[in-house]
């Protein structure tokens, strides 16, 4: 399907990776990985043909259409969100337009028998034909389907894009992307922006999803679900394994092992015959001896070990002054967006070196609260900071508030006062922008690159509150776990917006749960609060399913809340299956209407053609009814 040949791109001189080879075929789902910086999304925007490279070679089959799921985005104003995902349907719009354009001159014209207007009447045929071979009749479906998928209902089609945070907006684009049918589709850190329920639905989605699939992603659990696959850019190599991302690891390291227990025994043979070398040299009688032992170590292959790429950066967050005993007291806090209400008379205090993790479903009011505490939006309601209270703020899209037109070093000295200039370098350093990348733009930044950029900016101000609200979107696992040690290491306050369960271990002491306007307290850590609402991992604490199971349970007692689980089990399996027959019939159906569009009259003068592919259409509009059925009794449960 692609195939990229020593494939090589340099910046500046230096290459950002070397003569790469690897191949993708169908059903292939490869997890792309690697350090910030490693050139992931460069190496994406090259096979979706939106950059040059300098050497190498990239060939695909003929008329292989290619998906790429970028970070920035940019819509028309003014779109619904049906009308910007129907972008997606480029020849659909094109032959609609087509069928209003011949019915309007149809309307208009009264020569019944004219040449003219019988023409008229052949075009309309053909553009019916055409519209009906590429899914006119039911992408408004398909379209549905996958929006409330990605966590839209239907009150949301008809609002304007606009009106919507960049992170749905992400979501219209990640529909736009998966309604065209792509044989390849290319995802930069789909999940992002997703909450749990949707990264599950995606989960499912790419695992039946028929063409080539490249995921860059920082998420394990994301990886492990979705990628058989797993190719890793590092120090300008690639390591490509056929396993994902966790067993890659295991192999890998198993791998190198192996490597060094070779090379230290090879190194022992080489030592042993340089030692005899040196012996025979001395005698005129063994001369012939050494010069063969000299032939034989030159032929030798020497064993090379992989190399790995173990900069990190450094990371200590300063306390500033000692707060007073509380350090944020809220009383009756509510905020609505227009007719959306949020928080509603919502309570806390947080006492002084607190480590607090807030949890929940995305629109649950995590990051709306954040905001309120450090000033950002208006609300209604009561809050205080308490004395000497000084907030360091990291948001959840803190690298779009960077100029681009500046330098990261620009930057820094920017955001800096005059106590803290003199340390900008040294910040920089430990952020590994070093050398000649202090003078590299931050438009050209990749993402993880840009939050290490926000993460310094932290530095450069003291204080004793820490909060931070999805602090490792796009940072690379490595980051990660520096980032963890530093919070880990962090003597103020904490709270931290966060959906991932391995970070936030051993970060925090008490746990908030968002959900229904209101927030709920737990006194442990985040393992006691799985275990108190008896889960497995946040994913399950997230899920609609299991918020509205505990509605139920509420108010029908806890045989029916489980009768309700056994329920909804039975309707998701169900769901599931109606979708994969959905998708294999769509595939079977647009193969028939390729065949149609190449070779009508061979295709047709086949046996029970028409009786054939109508039972296949008969069946796909009878599949959509009962998803749309399944899916209604869903939300009801």
């Amino acid at each position: 399907m692609l195939n990229i040949h020593n494939l090589s791109v340099s910046f500046q001189g230096d290459y950002l990776f070397e003569k790469i080879t690897f191949q993708l075929g169908a059903g292939t789902r490869v997890g792309l990985v690697g350090k910030n910086g490693a050139g992931k999304s460069t190496l994406l925007k090259i096979i979706a043909g939106e950059q040059e490279y300098d050497e190498g070679q990239i060939a695909t089959d003929k008329e292989i259409s290619i998906g790429f799921l970028k970070q920035d985005i940019d819509f028309v104003k003014g779109r619904t969100v049906l009308e910007e995902s129907y972008e997606a349907f480029t020849l659909i719009k094109k032959l609609e337009k087509q069928l209003a354009d011949i019915n309007t001159a149809l309307a208009e014209r009264t020569d019944y028998e004219s040449e003219g207007y019988n023409q008229l009447m052949i075009d309309l045929n053909d553009v019916q034909h055409q519209y009906e071979i590429h899914g006119g009749y039911n992408y408004q479906g398909e379209t549905e389907r996958i929006l409330q998928g990605l966590g839209f209902e239907r009150k949301d089609f008809d609002m304007p894009t606009d009106t919507f945070s960049g992170g749905w907006r992400m979501r219209i684009e990640l529909a736009k992307l998966l309604l065209q049918n792509n044989d390849i589709l290319l995802l930069d850190e789909p999940t992002n922006h997703l909450d749990i329920e949707s990264i599950l639905w995606l989960e499912e989605f790419l695992q039946n999803y028929p063409g080539a699939v490249v995921v860059v992603s920082h998420d394990k659990m994301f990886l492990d679900h979705v990628t058989n696959r797993t190719i890793e850019i590092s120090l300008g190599k690639i390591y490509d394994y056929n396993k994902p991302y966790s067993k890659y690891l295991v192999q890998r390291q198993e791998l190198r092992e192996q490597q060094l227990a070779s090379q230290k025994n090879q190194q022992k043979q080489i030592d042993q015959t340089e030692k005899l070398i040196e012996k025979f040299r001395a005698k005129a009688s063994k001369a012939t001896m050494a010069q063969s032992l000299i032939k034989k170590l030159d032929k030798i292959d020497r064993i090379e070990v992989d190399e790995d790429d173990n900069s990190v950066m450094t990371l200590r967050f300063p306390v500033s002054i000692t707060p007073g005993k509380v350090v944020i007291e809220a009383e009756g806090v509510s905020k609505s967006y227009d007719d959306k209400k949020v928080l509603s008379k919502v309570d806390l205090r947080v006492d002084r070196d607190s480590k607090i993790a807030f949890v929940g479903q995305n629109g649950q009011g995590k990051s709306t609260l954040a905001k309120i505490i450090v000033g950002d939006i208006d609300y209604e309601g009561k809050m205080e900071l308490g004395h000497n209270v000084q907030i360091g703020y990291f948001a959840q899209n803190q690298a779009d508030y960077l100029d681009g037109s500046k330098t990261v070093e620009e930057t820094m000295i920017d955001a800096a006062d005059h106590k803290s200039r003199p340390r900008v370098r040294d910040i920089l350093g430990s952020f590994l922008f070093r050398g000649e990348e202090v003078d590299k733009y931050v438009r050209v930044l990749s993402g993880g690159e840009r939050n290490r950029l926000a993460l310094a900016k932290l530095l450069l101000q003291p204080f004793n509150v820490l909060v931070m609200d999805e602090p490792t979107n796009h940072l690379d696992i490595k980051s990660k776990n520096v980032l963890k040690d530093a919070l880990k290491n962090f003597d103020g306050t904490l709270l931290l917006v966060s959906h991932d369960r391995d970070f936030l271990q051993g970060l925090s002491n008490k746990v908030y749960e968002f959900k229904d306007r209101k927030i709920k307290e737990y006194l442990g850590d985040i393992d006691y609060f799985l275990e108190q609402r008896n889960l497995q991992n946040l994913r399950e604490a997230e899920k609609r399913t299991v918020v509205a199971s505990e509605a139920k349970e509420k108010t029908s007692g806890g045989k029916q809340s489980y009768e309700n689980q056994k329920k909804q089990k039975s309707l998701t399996n169900k769901l599931s299956k109606i979708e994969a027959n959905i998708n294999k019939l769509e595939r079977e159906l647009k193969e028939i209407d390729v065949e149609l569009a190449i070779n009508y009259d061979e295709t047709i003068a086949t046996p029970n053609f028409f009786d054939t592919y109508q039972a296949k259409k008969d069946k796909l509009a009878k599949l959509m009814e009962d998803w749309e059925t399944v899916t209604l009794r869903l939300e009801k449960l």
